[in-house]
This record gives C-alpha cells, structure tokens and sequence, in this order.
C-alpha cells in the first residue's frame, strides 16, 4: 500500500510539473488577428464563426448553424518545441459520424514547412471528452540552420464548432504567434462535399489541400447540405475581395421538385451576376456536379447530376453571351473521380478529395496564370533560413504594403548579394547603404532582394503580388546562386524560364532585363557555363541580358578575393564595383 502511495505521488508530482512548465496561447487572445479562414474576424458572435453575427436572421437557420462549424479555419505559429499540446473544447460532443471519423469531424491536425519550404506533417496522440487534447510529441525542433523552430499550421474541426482552444508548449522554447496573412483569399462556397465529408481529419478536405498546394489563405463558405446560391448568402460572400470565387453548389441542387430547370438556371445566373457586379475582375468558377460512384448500379443517380450540369453549363454560355469576363467552367470529367473515391457514392474519401484538390489546382494555375513545373526550381515555395538577419514572411508583406503606398519606378529580385547591400525596404543588415542611396534611390530602384533566396522563393514572391498593383519601368532578375549546389545548370534555367514569364505576366510594359549570376569562389567556370545558357534564355523571350561580374574577374577567369568577403558576397569595395555597372543599366532607355 506503501508502495502505491509513493508512486502515486511520483505521478503527481510528474503531472504537476508537465502542467507548471508548460506556456499556453489562446489565438483569441491577441492584439491582432492569428484565426485564418474568417472573413469577418471582428464580427463574428463566437470566436470561431465564419459568418458575421449580422448574418442570423438573414441567412436560414440551417445555413447559421452550419456556419458555426469551423471549417477550412487554421492557425499559423512558429515554434522549435520538441512537443506540442493542443486543447479544446468543441459544440457538440456527438464527435464522429456514422461515415466520418471523429478525427476529421471533431479534430485537429498540425502541419509544419521546413526551413526550405517542404510540408511536413506530424501526428497526434488524442483524446475525446469535454476537453479535446492533442499531444505531438517527439518533433524534431530544428531543420539546421538555426535554432527558431519553423513554421506550423493547425487546421480546426471540419463538422464541429471550437468554444475554445489553446496552444502549449514548454516554457524556454521559442513560441512565436503568426498573423493572418494579407493575400487575398480563395473563397469556396459549395456543399457538404467542400465543408469537410467525408475527410479522415481536416488537413485532407479538399479546401485546405488545396491551400497547400496554392499556399493561399481559404475561405470555406461551404454548409452541408444547404449551399442552394441563396441570394441572402451570395450577398455575403460579395463582401469579401478575393483571389478568385469558387461556385461548387449543384450536389445540393439535384431535387427537380424543389428546383426546377427554371429555377436552377434563374439562381445560377443571379449570383454569378451578383459576384461580378460586386467584383467586375475577380474570376468566378463554376464547378459541375461530379456524380456519384454508384451511378452506373443505380442509373436513377445518374440523371440527377447529369441534368443539373446541363442546365449550368447553358447558363454559363448564356452569362458569356451577356459579355461577363473571368468567368470559368470546371466540368465534373476533369474532376477525375474514381470507383474508389467515395465513402458512400456521394461524399469523398482522402483519395477523392485528392482529386479534388488537384483539379483545382490545375484549373487555379491556369486562371491565375501561376503555372509550375516537375523539379524544384519550377515550384513555387517560401523559406526561412535566416530569421537571424531578417524575417522573410515580414519582409513579404512590408513589400506588399509598399506596392500600396509607395508604388516602385524600378525592381530588382535577387538574393543577399543586393538585399544586404541597401535600399528599401531597409535591412537589419546593410554592408554599403552609402552607395545605394547615393546610386540607386534617386534612381527609383526598389530592392525586391531576399538572402538565402532561390529561383523557387521569387517565384512564389512573384505569384503573391510582390510585382501586382503597379507599373514598373524596370524589372531586373538575377538570382540563381543559392539554386546551385542542389540544381543542374538545365534545372536553373528552367526556373528562370517559368520566373520571367510569370514577371513578364505581371509587368506585360516594363523592361524587364535578366542578368548573369555573379562569379563566385570555386564556381567560376560552371558560372560562365551557365551564363552562357541565360543569355540565350533572354534572347528567346524577347528580353535583355546583361552581365555585370566582369568587376570581379581577374585574368586567369578566377574571383578578386579582394573584393569579396567571404568569395561569395562582395565586401565594401566590391559593391563600389558593382555600382557603376547597374547604373548603366537602370539608366539604358
């Protein structure tokens, strides 16, 4: 008995110290917004709504009730804990469905991005009762190149609303909240199929895959059931500014008796209308209905979505025809479902919200014109390697908000060799701010330059509005270095073939000049190799190419140790160099 006794103390004292050494976060309770996939964060009734308070009574009761559920909402932090806690407590205690688990119901699910930009995902040991818990153990703090952990992202429960939540990790680890981020989102307003059913957990509903895949904020408009292009719904969803609208709505509409040929096409016309009035240049997307895997056993199912996709796809060539611009037609055929990608012939499995996922993505990067390729250089990524010196994801939104108030004359994408020598937006770290603003400030020369940037990381900088909401005179590229221990020469200029068209895309009237990369210790000759190749690649797209690491070379085709510090970044008199060479350039008419 004695011995019970003393163990039982021994667990406490482990419980009580787990819980005195543990710092908890409550999203809620911040001086800016950290709950992302709400569109009315400062007017919603509960902390986790997705519709405003003013909605009751407006929308019907249904679709209210539905908009308490948290779908496609999702928390951004930054940690280096070996473990996380999450704890909750949810609306209803019915966690699970009858063909839909607990998990993706009910749950949560954490997934984190390297420090080079990789998914990652991690699992959670859980328990269900008043308090929902999730413990992610073991994790791996640190991806090498500092200390500050990386990024992580927590998707909420998918068919349940969150009375609260908190966030622990232990006390010394670095715990950093991340703020909603100001890119415009994908708003998806569908059915039962876009709110979450039939997913395992909620990072495999389509709506947040899809987000992965774009690394866009998500807007799930979504209400199972009940996404019938209700006027008083379609008003709301005119409020927001968004990328591009997502329409997925005919899986609720299939009810001939409720929903006449008439009808349907009547509610059809007029909110596609109703979002391009609001939003003239924001494309909208129509989505057929994709059927059901049982159709061809019960041929009555198969009419059922077939004529609603009929009556749609007139009353989108009949929206064209009245002159509407951006609008776009996703047929269920490129929806590419499979026999096996429902639970019950109506509701999708991980398997088929994959496939809804990647059709989508591949119609998005059509509309959107942000196209990517098979090898690293050609998809789109961000980083974070040198928290030490700067921030990236700040530095993003500090050009974004520049681009706004002080629209740039001319650009330059580049990596630490430019971002660290001067300008703005001003660096921590700045090696001759002296030469720039004397240079280049005058000039108009915004300096758009990330260190430890690669091909991948502009082109994502590219396709998140770093070059959107102005006109350059100039835009100049060079970037590639960091690209060259992990990429062939072939791999490099690829990624630089999709970056100029995507800058090309975006400033159709700037100049737009790509520039050889700089000579580097041990590297002068594959540099040259590879020089050769851009200018070629500049040459076929109707570009100019220049070169200005001629400074750096001495007679023998090797670096001027003397003008670099480190054989890779120039030093004082190095950038003196390079001055002189750029000033040519900028001022060419």
């Amino acid at each position: 008995m004695k011995d019970l006794f003393l163990l039982f103390l021994l667990v406490l004292q482990v419980f009580c110290g787990f819980a005195q050494s543990t710092q908890w976060w409550d999203p809620t309770d911040q001086d800016f917004h950290t709950i992302e996939g709400q569109a009315w964060p400062d007017e919603v009734k509960a902390p986790y709504d997705r519709l405003p308070a003013r909605a009751e009574g407006v929308v019907r009761d249904a679709v209210w009730n539905l908009s308490r559920h948290a779908a496609g909402q999702l928390i951004r932090f930054r940690s280096n804990a070996e473990k996380i806690t999450v704890r909750y407590g949810v609306g209803s205690k019915n966690f699970g469905k009858t063909h839909m688990p607990a998990t993706g119901v009910s749950g949560v699910d954490l997934y984190a991005i390297s420090s080079d930009g990789q998914w990652l995902w991690t699992k959670g040991n859980r328990s269900f009762g008043d308090t929902v818990v999730y413990r992610f153990n073991g994790l791996k703090p640190n991806d090498g190149y500092h200390k500050f952990g990386r990024e992580y992202r927590l998707y909420l429960p998918l068919y349940n609303s969150v009375e609260w939540l908190e966030i622990g990790v232990e006390e010394g680890d670095f715990f950093r909240p991340l703020p909603v981020r100001p890119e415009k989102p994908i708003v998806v307003y569908g059915t039962s199929i876009a709110h979450g059913a039939c997913a395992s957990r909620p990072g495999m509903a389509w709506t947040n895959i899809l987000g992965r895949k774009m690394d866009r904020p998500m807007i799930n408009l979504a209400f199972s059931g009940n996404g019938r292009l209700e006027e008083e719904v379609v008003s709301f969803l005119t409020e927001i500014d968004p990328e591009i609208y997502i329409v997925d709505c005919l899986p609720n509409l299939w009810n001939a008796e409720l929903y006449d040929d008439a009808e349907l096409s009547r509610r059809i016309l007029e909110s596609v209308r109703q979002l391009k009035k609001a939003h003239p240049e924001v494309p909208v997307l129509l989505t057929e209905h994709a059927g059901y895997t049982d159709g061809s056993m019960v041929p009555e199912r198969q009419g059922l979505f077939t004529r609603v996709n009929d009556i749609q796809e007139k009353a989108f060539e009949q929206l064209r025809k009245e002159g509407l611009t951006e609008i776009h037609y996703l047929p269920y055929e490129d929806l590419n479902l499979g026999l096996d990608d429902m639970v019950d012939g109506t509701h999708p499995n991980d398997l088929g919200m994959m496939h809804y996922a990647e059709a989508y993505e591949k119609a998005l990067r059509t509309i959107l014109q942000e196209p990517t390729g098979a090898i690293s250089t050609t998809q789109p990524c961000i980083q974070y390697r040198e928290p030490g010196n700067y921030d990236w994801e700040d530095r993003h939104h500090e050009i974004l908000e520049r681009n706004r108030t002080h629209p740039p004359k001319m650009v330059i994408l580049a990596n630490s060799i430019v971002h660290f020598w001067g300008g703005e937006p001003k660096a921590k770290l700045a090696r001759e701010t002296e030469s720039w603003e004397k240079g280049f400030t005058p000039m108009g020369l915004a300096n758009y330059a990330y260190g430890w940037d690669r091909i991948e990381n502009v082109l994502w900088r590219v396709y998140h509005g770093e070059l959107d909401g102005f006109s350059a005179e100039k835009v100049l590229i060079m970037i590639g270095t960091n690209n060259m221990h992990l990429n062939t020469n072939q791999e490099i200029m690829d990624g630089l073939k999709l970056l100029v068209r995507a800058v090309q895309a975006r400033q159709p009237d700037a100049e737009i000049v790509l520039m050889g990369i700089l000579p580097r210790r041990d590297y002068e000759e594959r540099i040259r190799q590879l020089n050769t190749g851009i200018e070629w690649l500049a040459r076929t797209n109707g570009i100019r190419y220049n070169f200005i690491g001629d400074v750096f070379l001495q007679g023998d085709g090797k670096i001027n140790e003397a003008l670099f510090s480190d054989g890779l970044h120039p030093n004082k008199a190095g950038y003196l160099k390079m001055r002189g060479p750029l000033e040519e350039i900028l001022k060419r008419p």
